[in-house]
């Protein structure tokens, strides 16, 4: 068999082995819904509280304040659309940035069909917003201020210690969403001590099954529902819950957090080791975004002058090394992706770019041969393309 060296960490994760018992285990054994009052039920009623306290663990917050979800992009709406409807009376003003997830920046473009006034903050060339537009961008009508922690495409990481600080001491009325579904697991994340109201995260980022995530919500937080039913999840999320996701959600958690404190530095220096051989390998390769020894521990964006990124990653494919182009969340759209336009690289570079993402699950031993893969088929590409 070929071998496989899965780099695309970022758009999903491989569900663990513990996790696939877990969960098959809800399916066939304790299948009961959570609401009902027979054993059964009251068994998977336990199941989904443990989970939700190993969910919670990880970002050290009470379980009670844990909302699950269908992922991500559910939480970035229920966060976004539920603030705005619960505090429009407040204002009509929110910020977010100009490199954020569809899930968010499409949120907010239809707000400003309803009328809403949407302030889009710009970044740097590393992907960074600058401290002095966010706190130039704050109003006493801005009623949500929504950042992602990490950038899914280029890894770049906000400020948002500062930003949450900042926020609470001079607007304590205007709430803070956090989009962590790139930084949940992979780095330290303190909801409380930095004035997060909200946090989204997914399940099949961390080797959960995909259809599972959360919503943080602080207590007291304004919210109000987007769905109306038999009252679950807090009376937040209404519908039967996904039991079997739930579970591996938090048993992937629990994994996680045997292994951040140590794993996720590894993570790092074997991202840096592995730029500076593809660097010595391929010299005109051009790093986008931050240094690679900055930026997220996982997420590693190149591009190579003259070789459509596209055209490279079926090449690797071939090989058996999995990469993405930029970002493998809107659904195979071939357009130039807003991050790298947002960035300002040239339309050359953004054509050529291709995104490395890292797990636990990788080793040393499969990324040393990643180099020389890159290598030969960069060779291999630009030989066709001369043809």
């Amino acid at each position: 068999m070929k071998q496989q060296i899965y780099l695309d960490n970022a758009a999903t994760t491989q569900v663990l082995p513990e996790v696939v018992e877990e969960v098959v285990k809800c399916l066939t054994e304790d299948f009961g819904n959570p609401s009902s009052l027979h054993r059964l039920g009251l068994q998977s009623e336990r199941h989904m509280k443990q989970a939700r306290s190993m969910v919670a663990k990880l970002i050290q917050v009470s379980p009670e304040d844990i909302v699950f979800t269908s992922g991500g992009t559910e939480s970035n709406n229920l966060a976004i659309l539920g603030t705005v409807r619960a505090r429009k009376r407040y204002g009509n003003h929110c910020i977010t940035t100009q490199i954020e997830h569809p899930s968010v920046l499409n949120t907010f473009h239809y707000l400003e069909q309803e009328g809403w006034n949407i302030t889009y903050l710009p970044v740097d060339r590393y992907g960074v917003v600058r401290l002095e537009d966010f706190k130039e961008a704050l109003r006493k009508d801005t009623v949500l201020v929504s950042i992602a922690h990490v950038n899914n495409e280029i890894g770049s990481i906000q400020p948002i210690k500062e930003m949450g600080l900042f926020l609470k001491g001079n607007y304590p009325e205007t709430v803070f969403h956090i989009d962590a579904v790139q930084s949940y697991g992979r780095l330290p994340i303190k909801p409380v001590e930095w004035g997060i109201d909200l946090l989204s995260i997914s399940g099949h980022k961390i080797h959960a099954p995909k259809g599972i995530g959360a919503l943080y919500i602080k207590r007291g937080t304004p919210i109000s529902s987007l769905q109306w039913g038999g009252g679950q999840e807090f009376g937040i999320r209404s519908g039967t819950e996904n039991l079997p996701g739930i579970v591996g959600f938090g048993r992937a958690a629990q994994w996680i957090q045997e292994r951040i404190s140590n794993d996720g530095t590894l993570i790092k220096e074997m991202k840096t080791e592995l730029a500076n051989k593809i660097a010595r390998e391929i010299p005109e390769v051009v790093f986008v975004g931050p240094n690679p020894s900055e930026g997220a521990p996982h997420i590693l964006s190149i591009s190579i002058p003259g070789v459509r990124g596209e055209t490279l990653l079926h090449v690797l494919e071939s090989y058996g090394v999995y990469v993405s182009t930029g970002s493998a969340c809107s659904s195979r759209n071939v357009r130039t992706s807003h991050v790298l336009k947002a960035i300002g690289v040239s339309p050359q570079v953004a054509e050529g770019s291709i995104r490395i993402s890292l797990s636990y699950l990788n080793s040393n031993e499969e990324l040393s041969q990643v180099p020389n893969i890159l290598k030969r088929s960069v060779n291999q590409v630009k030989r066709f393309t001369r043809r």
